[in-house]
């Protein structure tokens, strides 16, 4: 098949591009480089440098492709609080501009990726995809707005779209910020660089991690999967750890003895989030492989960051 991938040099955009070329297929990547990075992509992977926004260059792009994923975004909660005029009109704005692209072209499926974000404090748990969202970032109302574009406008121009609610995705490769940097490799990297472990409010808010090959998995089954158009669908690991409990984990996989700091004064966010499969079981065939445990021990075997990098790195985002 030939694929676009927006967003391709990012984290799981990179994942899921190399994944695909390896399985033999074409696969066109676009990403501004504002986040990610060229050097994580196959030479394969045929890589244009662009934004998302810029009809023309998608027009191009889109000639003769079987599915898009769009996975190009801006990422990061505190800076959504920042600048949420920015977020909309890369994540809003940015999904309308390829959906108009993709009907203009005539391109059949996209899989566009949202996030677990989207649902935001709920009174029960686990996180069922007909819950009704309560966005609590300009982040997670800038995806809930792209999901209900994706799904209105390929409704009404013959389009399929798949929307995956991704929950928190870790593994090698993951961006790795100065300023709020995800928990998973700010607490991998600390403690493999002799840094203390700082928790934002008092640890015992939970998340569903999800390892990286696993998404991939989940991302590659929506491409061709039947019956699953103007679906939503989450993927995650199904499984709820708490913040304090990834770090004594990171802790003892390293067999570090860094210092847990507290930080009461700072949101730990949302106080539990933990993703229903059952959807993804029937839709996509989606059983998550890799326990959380194994995830860390493979991402810290495989990222040569947690070995060799040094800097300063702030507290992180859960």
């Amino acid at each position: 098949m030939n694929f676009l991938i927006t967003g391709a040099a990012g984290f799981l955009g990179s994942a899921l591009a190399n994944y695909l070329v390896g399985e033999g297929h074409q696969v066109r990547g676009l990403d501004d480089l504002s986040a990610g990075n060229r050097e994580a992509l196959s030479p394969e992977v045929i890589f244009t440098r662009g934004d998302v926004n810029d009809r023309p260059k998608l027009w191009t792009l889109l000639q003769d492709v079987d599915c898009v994923y769009h996975l190009a975004a801006r990422v990061s909660v505190p800076e959504s609080v920042l600048y949420p005029r920015e977020y909309n009109a890369v994540n809003v704005g940015g999904t309308v501009a390829l959906m108009e692209a993709m009907r203009d072209v005539g391109v059949r499926r996209v899989v566009f990726i949202s996030s677990g974000a989207v649902y935001g404090r709920q009174e029960s748990q686990p996180l069922r995809e007909d819950m009704l969202p309560r966005p609590a970032s300009p982040y997670a109302v800038s995806k809930l707005a792209a999901e209900y574009y994706v799904h209105t406008i390929g409704a009404l121009w013959g389009i399929e779209t798949v929307v995956l609610r991704v929950f928190n995705a870790y593994g090698e490769g993951q961006h790795l910020p100065p300023a709020h940097p995800p928990v998973i490799p700010y607490f991998l990297y600390q403690a493999t660089h002799g840094g203390t472990l700082v928790i934002h409010g008092d640890g015992s808010q939970t998340r569903d991690y999800v390892y990286v090959q696993d998404v991939v998995r989940a991302m590659v089954a929506a491409a061709t999967a039947p019956e699953v158009n103007r679906q939503i669908i989450n993927v995650g690991s199904g499984v709820e750890t708490s913040v304090a409990e990834l770090a004594v984990m990171v802790l003892n996989l390293t067999g570090n003895r860094a210092q847990i700091v507290y930080n009461p004064r700072a949101s730990g966010g949302v106080p539990r989030m933990r993703a229903d499969l059952t959807l993804a079981e029937r839709k996509l065939g989606y059983k998550p492989s890799v326990t959380l445990e194994e995830g860390l021990r493979l991402t810290l075997e495989r990222d040569a960051r947690f070995h060799t990098a040094k800097a300063s790195l702030s507290s992180p985002m859960v």
